[in-house]
């Protein structure tokens, strides 16, 4: 079935697909975790019950997310050996080290701290409880550090030398490795927008119950008015920040890898005068132009050289062979900047809202939170493939290129495995996307329960451990 298919085609269907998934989890849990610690301190400093309500409420959730981005994580690790085994010989002397400091480091660093963040409040105390959660969601970014390092050198190279008789890239200076050209800005953009995904999903869940409530005639519990309002606040102030960040991000794109920002920009044609921003066209590569184009006349000279006549360059400045794919790349960035918008739209109705003193009775702002609840989550995705397909035809820009970094294998092998992936993970993280939802659907209530150990029975098949006979609860 897959012996007319390019295996390198299939290899990156397949690391795209692996890493949809995994992407939609971190980017969800790094804002989770940084919002937990907030309520968790909240609720020791004000020692509101409606803060530890939200925290037992929001934790069971980020423990299901966290794992199944713990386990679609490690899949991806395997596909650079399996896959890719010619990029990870050429760039491992580079790329090895930063990824295992991010095993080492923040991985360890949350899977060392999860545990007491999930049930030790009642047994090691509020202060040492309430650094756990802290370091949990510190080793969220942290584990974003990492991986933003690794992912920003493929993109912007820098610190290293190939070596004449491997042709191994080695690192020349670590810091220029980690600190390259493009990864303050993708760090920056990425991890600001984990935090606007985190507060569109708890927007949306306090959204629907508060209509939920309305519809059966009930008052909101302190904890729903808390969560939507909570989840506002950073819709109004986070989504103009990131739309700042994402220019400064575009600029330096425009800088190191002006392709990619051609294709963005739908530009096959070189602009001496000062080039439209087009709204809308049907990218035709095989003829290089925008089929149907519509756009705003020297508007995308003014956003990125902030001059209505400074020139752009187009596409046939840069070979047919080193073009990403225009529709794909121009087509993501759309959907990413409307959503960005969108966004940003949202959060200045809440504001309106709130100054009316109506942001808890205004249906059709909660309608629209709802709607917008997985945005943040689509617009991540968005923003990814705009970055990892405009980077084509490499995996290092530049340097090398996509079709010689595969692996030596065949078409069938890879179809195999891919079909694979996608029973299995639809199967697994379905059924746990699933459950994440069924949580999410019943309200917070007062006195929300606690999450449950194994501490009040047996934990061992051959009976009560010893020394533990006569455990009480909350003991």
């Amino acid at each position: 079935m897959f012996d007319t298919i390019d295996a390198v085609l299939l290899a990156r269907i397949q690391f795209a697909f692996t890493v949809s998934f995994h992407f939609l989890f971190p980017a969800f849990t790094i804002g989770l975790a940084s919002f937990l610690a907030v309520l968790n301190a909240l609720w020791l400093w004000s020692g509101k019950q409606k803060y530890l309500d939200l925290f037992r409420y929001w934790v069971k959730i980020f423990a299901l997310a966290f794992a199944m981005g713990v386990v679609s994580g490690i899949v991806m690790s395997y596909q650079f050996g399996t896959n890719w085994s010619v990029f990870s010989d050429k760039a491992g002397p580079v790329i090895g080290a930063p990824m295992a400091y991010e095993v080492l480091s923040a991985f360890f660093l949350e899977a060392g701290f999860l545990g007491i963040m999930l049930f030790g409040r009642d047994r090691v105390g509020p202060g040492l409880h309430m650094a756990a959660t802290a370091m949990v969601a510190f080793g969220t970014f942290l584990s974003a550090f990492w991986i933003l390092s690794v992912n920003s050198w493929m993109h912007t190279p820098a610190g290293f030398a190939i070596d004449p008789e491997t042709q191994q890239f080695v690192p020349t200076d670590f810091w220029q490795v980690i600190f390259n050209p493009s990864f303050p800005y993708r760090l920056a953009h990425t991890v600001t927008a984990a935090y606007l995904t985190t507060a569109f999903i708890v927007g949306g869940v306090g959204a629907f119950h508060l209509l939920r409530h309305r519809r059966r005639g009930e008052h909101p519990t302190p904890a729903t008015r808390t969560m939507f309002s909570m989840a506002m606040w950073m819709a109004a102030i986070v989504a103009p920040v990131q739309i700042f960040l994402g220019d400064l991000h575009g600029l330096n794109t425009l800088e190191h890898q002006p392709a990619k920002v051609m294709a963005m920009e739908g530009h096959y044609e070189s602009h001496p005068e000062g080039a439209p921003l087009y709204l809308f066209g049907i990218p035709n590569d095989a003829e290089q132009r925008l089929d149907y184009a519509f756009g705003i006349p020297k508007l995308s000279s003014l956003i990125l050289k902030h001059d209505l006549d400074a020139p752009l360059a187009g596409l046939d400045t840069i070979p047919d062979e080193d073009q990403p794919p225009v529709g794909i790349v121009f087509w993501s960035f759309r959907v990413m900047v409307a959503l960005g918008f969108a966004m940003l739209g949202l959060g200045l109705w809440s504001l309106w809202a709130r100054w009316r003193g109506r942001l808890y009775d205004m249906p059709w702002l909660h309608r629209a939170a709802v709607t917008m609840g997985p945005s943040g989550l689509i617009a991540v995705l968005a923003g990814w493939i705009t970055t990892e397909v405009g980077r084509q035809p490499f995996t290092v820009y530049g340097l090398l290129r996509t079709a010689d970094s595969a692996a030596p294998l065949e078409a069938p092998a890879v179809g195999a495995s891919l079909i694979a992936f996608i029973v299995v993970y639809f199967a697994v993280f379905g059924a746990g996307t699933y459950y994440i939802l069924r949580l999410m659907a019943h309200s917070p209530s007062s006195r929300e329960p606690r999450l449950k150990d194994s501490s009040e029975g047996p934990v061992r098949a051959a009976g009560l451990t010893p020394g533990r006979q006569g455990h009480q609860p909350g003991e």
